[in-house]
């Protein structure tokens, strides 16, 4: 139910609020801690490192970092990280910290926009020489990367939206050369779905109820029905890749269940295999190798749970926790499967970038994201469950001040947005500032928050009206 508050109601409710703050027997933020500051930018400042992934030979590493101050494409010889180089040298914005690897192994295919449109067009830069090759139109579109495979090692497919805003036709560029081929002008379809030979195989449209139509293009290039996602399940059903060999759909799917898992559907006979599920949580991401084989699929609680579907995985896991402790993300890997990148998340230090040798069973440190943070006193960020009137369990997260320990501290209350969002554990730089003013910090993954089921975020309504929400 809507509920209307007249506005000078409002308003003087709040001056009487405020009148009463200064009576409230709390500690205030400046009680007990240095004169001297963390600076704000050592919490808010662009990580030095972000996304660090191998080439497909394994010789190379890439990664995004400021230069100077504004983030761009490195690369370095994986033997040696000190002679690491930029290979663009953009200066007005901040490249997209989402690139990848031609199977060339010496293109990097980047994304960029100009002066803040959110318009990402693509373009390959030869790391050898620097050569930067436009793959979309340089103004007025917004393109993504569709599919990669080692089949193709020049091309990538791509969408763009440049002859209709609204739709995203599918394009073969050669990574190389810059040259581009229309493989499918889209009139229909919010989605499209390729698979590792560059075919297109599935597509999506939303109806006027808010739920997905899904097709299967045939050999004619005509399209027959082959699902309907409720709208209950469009934000937890996604169709993730084929296998190798076409045969095989791998998919998150929600429909019929609360909570979101990872399934194999065989594409002859439409039968489903669970591969990967949680009991607490919808699985949000599954990792695949370079023959489309899923590996493992990611729920989260309060923090990381990986669901190995491939036993190597458990013993990555094994190698990975030996070596330290956070929540690990793993980022790339070389095609031989041998080396890898992994990121392990923490709440009281920097994150860390680190190399899996599957070879020695060995893991070794590439770099610290955020160097600043070195012999900076970081608070924890501790998971706490808050239970609502209704039975559901609330993953919360607090930090605690360390005036804290000395008495009763002002709270901050932090709302994520969204609102198909949720809080996470790690590094948070709102938690650490405030808490290095002396502020505990409490952040809710309120009712409606996502990756906690349908029972716990309800879907939309049809007709687009609100709902209350119980905390």
């Amino acid at each position: 139910m809507l509920v209307s508050i007249d506005r000078r109601l409002l308003l003087r409710r709040a001056a009487l609020l405020g009148a009463s703050l200064p009576l409230v027997k709390l500690i205030g933020p400046a009680r007990g801690q240095s004169s001297e500051l963390i600076a704000r930018r050592v919490f808010f400042d662009n990580p030095d490192y972000i996304n660090v992934r191998l080439s497909p030979d394994g010789t190379q590493l890439s990664y995004v970092a400021p230069l100077d101050g504004v983030n761009n494409l490195w690369v370095a010889p994986l033997s040696d990280l000190k002679a690491a180089r930029p290979v663009t040298r953009v200066t007005d914005r901040n490249i997209s910290a989402g690139y990848r690897w031609a199977h060339t192994n010496r293109h990097v295919v980047f994304f960029r926009e100009r002066d803040g449109d959110e318009n990402w067009r693509a373009a390959s830069v030869d790391i050898t020489d620097g050569k930067i090759v436009p793959l979309t139109p340089e103004t007025g579109v917004k393109a993504f990367l569709q599919e990669s495979d080692r089949k193709f090692p020049e091309e990538m497919l791509l969408r763009h939206n440049q002859r209709d805003k609204r739709y995203f036709d599918l394009y073969r560029a050669n990574v190389v050369t810059g040259t581009s081929e229309l493989v499918y002008e889209n009139h229909d379809y919010v989605g499209l779905i390729t698979d590792s030979a560059f075919q297109l195989r599935l597509a999506s449209r939303l109806i006027a109820d808010g739920s997905a139509e899904v097709f299967e293009r045939r050999p004619d290039g005509s399209w027959a029905p082959f699902m309907t996602v409720p709208i209950a399940d469009t934000d937890t059903t996604q169709m993730l890749d084929f296998s190798a060999d076409g045969k095989t759909l791998y998919l998150i799917d929600s429909r019929g269940r609360d909570k979101a898992a990872l399934f194999a559907l065989d594409m002859a006979t439409r039968q489903t295999t669970l591969l990967a599920a949680d009991d607490d949580a919808d699985i949000v991401r599954a990792i695949f190798d370079e023959n489309r084989r899923p590996l493992a699929a990611l729920a989260i609680t309060d923090r990381m749970r990986w669901h190995t579907v491939d036993q190597s995985v458990a013993r990555d896991l094994a190698d990975l926790g030996r070596y330290g402790a956070g929540d690990i993300s793993f980022v790339s890997n070389s095609d031989d499967l041998q080396l890898g990148t992994v990121h392990f998340e923490r709440d009281t230090e920097s994150g860390e970038y680190a190399l899996l040798d599957r070879r020695t069973r060995e893991v070794r440190k590439l770099f610290t994201q955020r160097r600043a943070l070195d012999g900076v006193a970081l608070r924890k960020l501790e998971p706490v469950v808050i239970p609502s009137r209704d039975g559901l369990r609330l993953n919360c997260y607090l930090t605690r001040p360390v005036e804290a320990e000395a008495g009763r501290v002002p709270l901050v209350l932090v709302i994520h947005g969204g609102p198909y969002y949720r809080d996470s554990w790690g590094f948070s730089p709102v938690h650490q500032w405030l808490a290095s003013r002396g502020y505990a910090v409490l952040a809710v993954n309120y009712r409606g928050s996502t990756g906690f089921g349908k029972a716990f975020s309800p879907p939309p309504t049809t007709n687009g009206a609100a709902r209350c929400m119980t905390i």
